[in-house]
């Protein structure tokens, strides 16, 4: 069902969002048990799933608030800029293995105990938090980059702020940050294997655990080479959608 995901997104027309949101929805009920399926506890989730899950769910978390933040940062109001500014700069400036650390850690010692999320949630909120800081920068790239004369021209065709920034700034900044958004996707991808730290068996853990099971003792080329050919195709196939989708975008606008 996730390559058929990536695959329809690939298409034209914008029924594919829907029906793209419509297959992740159904994947997340399938893992939790849907129909005649037994529930899969999260303790018990973890190599390739967990980590598409968790770059996903990233990505698709952080995307709204990269964008409010993008905006907040290029905003007359100075209290939102100050905010934005420190918000990105704050998530810029730590390693994203202390953000899961303390999404691990200290967040279940300031919340009640029956309140507090388990390890894959609060490890999905502090991959959002961190990206949405990198991906924030990369939209406000893109949004500086727009001439201030169209501004002016939609202005004068009657265009409001709101109406500026949704249909004409916007498109054209995610267009511009494709290529630095790719390479976010990218990253995000691969750090997922950080989520060790906090006891979660990602795609290389899960490697690792294998070599240590005696049937695989003295296989360590196979399996670390098959983890790299998954990373390998994985990669080539994000780069390769931006690809068509910063084509798709220049041939329409």
């Amino acid at each position: 069902m996730l390559p058929g995901f990536f695959w329809l997104i690939r298409q034209p027309g914008r029924t594919k969002y829907p029906a793209g949101l419509l297959i992740l929805l159904l994947d997340v009920w399938l893992i939790a048990g849907g129909g005649l399926l037994p529930s899969i506890p999260v303790a018990l989730w973890g190599g390739l799933p967990l980590t598409l899950l968790l770059t996903l769910g990233a990505l698709l978390g952080a995307l709204p608030l990269a964008i409010a933040l993008a905006f907040a940062r290029t905003s007359r109001i100075y209290v939102l800029r100050a905010f934005a500014m420190c918000y990105i700069e704050t998530l810029r400036a730590v390693p994203l293995i202390s953000v899961l650390f303390m999404a691990s850690v200290m967040l279940p010692l300031l919340m009640p105990e029956t309140s507090a999320p388990d390890k894959m949630l609060r490890a999905l909120g502090a991959l959002i938090l961190f990206v949405a800081a990198y991906m924030a920068e990369a939209i406000r790239g893109g949004l500086v980059a727009i001439a201030a004369g169209q501004r002016e021209a939609a202005a004068a065709l009657g265009f409001g702020r709101r109406s500026y920034a949704w249909l004409i700034a916007l498109p054209q900044a995610m267009r511009t940050a494709i290529p630095a958004l790719t390479g976010i996707a990218i990253g995000t991808f691969k750090d997922t294997s950080l989520v060790l730290v906090i006891g979660l068996l990602d795609l290389m853990t899960t490697t690792r655990a294998a070599l240590s099971d005696p049937q695989w003792l003295g296989h360590p080329l196979e399996a670390y080479g098959f983890a790299m050919v998954l990373y390998g195709v994985m990669a080539w196939g994000a780069s390769q959608t931006a690809r068509h989708l910063e084509t798709t975008l220049t041939h329409h606008m």
